[in-house]
């Protein structure tokens, strides 16, 4: 009963905070939801009892994001295009409360964990993080090799890439810091 209503809650938050990451001009709310949307897949893991897999996502992309947050915090103007405009503190108020429901339920499930039982039961004396090991290096040992390959490829590929753009901006976009300090001269 509590796994479905999760699974439901988080099925529907997920959609809408990868939607505000595709809908949104502004790169700040596009990262944050983006890393709100990946921290609520994680919650799918927990529920299905892959407790291993759900801290990775949490640590691994996560913390990806959050990193990915850091350098569109550096490198883009985002106050610029942000005109905040509440007009409506009714559905403030009520997406705060039910935001506090929604917290209530999650810390209250535990109480009631007693009457869930898992569908798939571990096997004895090899934890979760062992059965994952021995499924992941030997049934799934080459696609694990290619993605960690296309993972090197593409962290080369972003570190010569922004090499480039640097060199670029900095030797070329002199004129544009002239034009700021005459613009702070005025002022």
């Amino acid at each position: 009963m509590y796994e479905m209503v999760a699974f439901y809650l988080f099925s529907v938050l997920t959609i809408g905070l990868f939607l505000v990451t595709v809908m949104s001009k502004n790169v700040l709310y596009a990262m944050t939801s983006l890393a709100a949307g990946m921290v609520l897949i994680s919650g799918f893991f927990f529920i299905l009892g892959a407790d291993f897999l759900g801290v990775v996502q949490l640590i691994a992309y996560v913390g990806a994001i959050m990193a990915l947050y850091s350098f569109a915090m550096m490198f883009f103007d985002a106050t610029r295009d942000i005109k905040e405009k509440n007009t409506n503190p009714a559905l403030v108020f009520l997406l705060g409360g039910l935001s506090a429901v929604v917290l209530v339920l999650m810390f209250a499930a535990p109480i009631h964990s007693d009457a869930i039982q898992a569908l798939y039961p571990m096997h004895e004396g090899v934890g979760n993080a062992q059965d994952v090991g021995i499924v992941l290096f030997t049934k799934y040992l080459v696609p694990f090799e290619v993605a960690a390959l296309m993972l090197l490829v593409a962290m080369i590929a972003g570190i010569i890439l922004a090499g480039k753009k640097m060199d670029q901006s900095l030797t070329e976009d002199m004129s544009a810091d002239d034009e700021i300090l005459k613009q702070k001269d005025e002022k």
